[in-house]
């Protein structure tokens, strides 16, 4: 029973995360419905979203124990514990410094979207979104850190979602920004920096 309520939390707590997330990259588009009160709004949702990640952080931790009777996966690895910890740290490494360097340089706007926030610098001069980039990869950090091939397998359900939020986060850029937007998603890489 226990198995089925984590599950269904897991898939529930992942629709409403997307949701609210996808609402909160979105603040420009809302400001033309709604007025000055989108920003903030904005915010919230993405707090929100936030306390859905912790949830499905522990869904993850909690399939360890719990996992679902039908799971075709083996319960663990088949290599010892601490080859899945060095995969864990190996993913860990490079995607906290994207998740530390990216919060650094967008500062504020990492958590509360505001309008007279100027276009981002530093790692966003190299990348468009290197948070998603440092974020998404960290679900399989958890994946190997509980042992879970189930778990490694179901995060790859996280790709789309972070990648549909890059593009409406975009749209909404190029709203907020216009042409200074267009020049800098000319000359700037999505994920990886672009070639000169």
């Amino acid at each position: 029973m226990i198995a089925w309520i984590n599950f269904i939390t897991l898939i529930v707590g992942g629709i409403l995360m997307a949701v609210l997330y996808l609402m909160s990259v979105r603040p420009a588009a809302l400001e033309k419905k709604i007025g000055p009160i989108a920003y903030k709004r904005s915010g919230r949702y993405r707090m929100f979203t936030s306390i859905f990640m912790f949830t499905i952080m522990a869904n993850y931790i909690l399939y360890h124990w719990f996992p679902l009777p039908f799971d075709p996966f083996p319960r663990t690895f088949p290599w010892s514990y601490w080859v899945s910890i060095l995969i864990a740290v190996a993913i860990a490494i490079p995607s906290l410094y994207l998740e530390i360097r990216s919060t650094m340089d967008a500062k504020s706007e990492a958590l509360m979207p505001d309008k007279s926030h100027t276009m981002y610098k530093g790692i966003y001069e190299k990348i468009r979104h290197p948070m998603a980039l440092g974020e998404v990869p960290l679900w399989w950090v958890i994946a190997f850190l509980v042992n879970s091939p189930f778990m490694a397998v179901f995060s790859f359900v996280w790709v789309p979602v972070w990648y549909s939020w890059c593009m409406a986060e975009e749209k909404d850029l190029v709203l907020r920004y216009g042409e200074e937007y267009e020049a800098y998603r000319s000359r700037t890489g999505m994920f990886f920096p672009k070639k000169s």
